[in-house]
């Protein structure tokens, strides 16, 4: 598992914030939950942080699930400039073809008619539209095997460690009616771990929020007005006016084929906070793929994080309740200085852990007198240090270079000038005999 740590290059000044501020409810001391799939995972959406785990490393299929790579891939060409929302694209012989076959998911694409990139994508996040997934393919790249490349080279760039991204769609190449992409074979697959399911629909939060605009809507019209209107349905089961509606759920991505089963990365977010599900193959009581368990079990998922887990919150103000919090100029005009955060740090812990959780305050080196005290002059707003939190437990984490936020810089809240040469040396002095009595 991924568990390489931050290194840090500031001295320590270790401060005990015992006083927190938890909200939201307690935690039961569950460890186990009922999922019955192939794997399972949980994670903090802004961490990455591993809350729960069931063989999150092993490669399995995932399906349309795929297609959320390719959303990744056509919001980065959108962002850098390459293609546009309003940009046309003439269907292709291999689009249509897949695009209107029997008993594949789409959203119907005419032969040589035009369709925005807008259109394509809208119909492959909502409709989960294979052709309108290949259809983009060709759009950012030119061919769907030149997209595969990239889609491979995306995955190695953000951390995977157990993936084989084999089309855009996420059909099963036996499925593409001898039209999978160079490069690949008939009986290859997308196959992707949990925990890399989990590390790609975080980047996709992260990098391009905007995702969520449309894999939370329950439907939408395609091409209203005209004679190709249609009303797309979403497939994700937790959304609003569905059957396993879930508070707070806006994403992201089903799929379903015989190879992968019953898949599906769910997100939610609740009172400011966020968390992240994969759900791979999820079977019924009979041990049969179900596309209703897949939500179900997402939706225990969920609920373990928000119910078990409480946000506890840390301020400087904790370490004095009767005054600002500040530190030792002992060389400056003014002896201390007030010092502030922009905002408190938070961090979502169970009921066992909260009253075992530290935080502390790093002070940059180069500020420091011989003596661990801060050096004058200092000026308003300036950097000074770092508050962290500090947990008794090792986490793990869904990527190995990219660490959680739970730090906040130190700023001084005035300046203090240095004292003059005479100042200094009558404190000296005084301080001198002061000890000797």
């Amino acid at each position: 598992m991924k568990k390489n740590m931050v290194k840090q290059s500031l001295s320590v000044l270790m401060i005990s914030l015992m006083a927190m501020t938890p909200f939201q409810q307690t935690a039961h001391g569950k460890t186990k939950l009922d999922i019955n799939a192939d794997a399972a995972i949980l994670v903090e959406a802004d961490t990455g942080k591993i809350v729960y785990k069931e063989h999150e490393d092993q490669l399995l299929g995932i399906a349309s699930m795929t297609k959320m790579m390719t959303e990744y891939l056509v919001l980065e060409a959108i962002e850098e400039g390459k293609i546009k929302w309003d940009q046309k694209y003439k269907v292709s012989d291999k689009v249509y073809q897949l695009a209107n076959a029997p008993g594949l998911s789409n959203v119907p694409l005419r032969a040589d008619e035009e369709y925005t990139v807008r259109e394509l994508y809208d119909a492959m996040v909502i409709k989960s539209g294979n052709g309108a997934a290949i259809a983009l393919s060709e759009v950012v790249a030119g061919s769907e095997g030149e997209f595969v490349k990239r889609m491979n080279a995306k995955a190695k760039e953000l951390g995977f460690e157990n993936y084989q991204f084999v089309n855009s769609s996420g059909l099963s190449n036996y499925d593409m009616l001898g039209m999978f992409p160079k490069g690949t074979d008939v009986n290859d697959e997308n196959m992707v771990s949990a925990e890399d399911m989990a590390t790609l629909a975080y980047y996709l939060i992260h990098d391009f929020p905007e995702v969520l605009e449309t894999s939370g809507l329950s439907s939408k019209i395609f091409r209203p007005g005209t004679d190709e209107e249609l009303v797309m349905k979403n497939t994700n089961g937790l959304l609003k006016d569905k059957s396993y509606f879930y508070k707070g759920a806006d994403g992201l991505k089903t799929g379903t084929t015989p190879f992968a089963g019953s898949t599906f990365t769910g997100t939610a977010e609740r009172d400011g906070v966020r968390y992240i599900s994969v759900i791979l193959d999820a079977k019924d009581e009979y041990g049969q793929p179900s596309s209703a368990e897949r939500f179900i079990q997402t939706s225990e998922l969920l609920d373990y994080g928000f119910d078990e887990f409480e946000t506890v919150k840390y301020s400087l103000s904790d370490i004095d309740k009767k005054k600002q919090p500040t530190l030792e100029v002992p060389d400056g005009k003014e002896q201390s200085v007030t010092i502030k955060i922009d905002k408190p740090l938070s961090i979502r812990v169970t009921k066992d852990e909260k009253d075992k959780v530290k935080a502390s305050v790093k002070l940059d080196e180069e500020k420091l007198n011989d003596d661990g005290t801060l050096q004058a002059p200092i000026e308003k707003g300036e950097k000074i240090g770092e508050m962290m939190i500090e947990t008794p437990e090792k986490n793990e984490y869904i990527f190995d270079e990219k660490q959680p936020s739970y730090k906040v810089d130190i700023y001084a809240a005035e300046s203090v000038e240095k004292a003059s040469w005479l100042v200094r040396s009558a404190r000296s002095i005084q301080s001198f005999f002061g000890n000797l009595f």
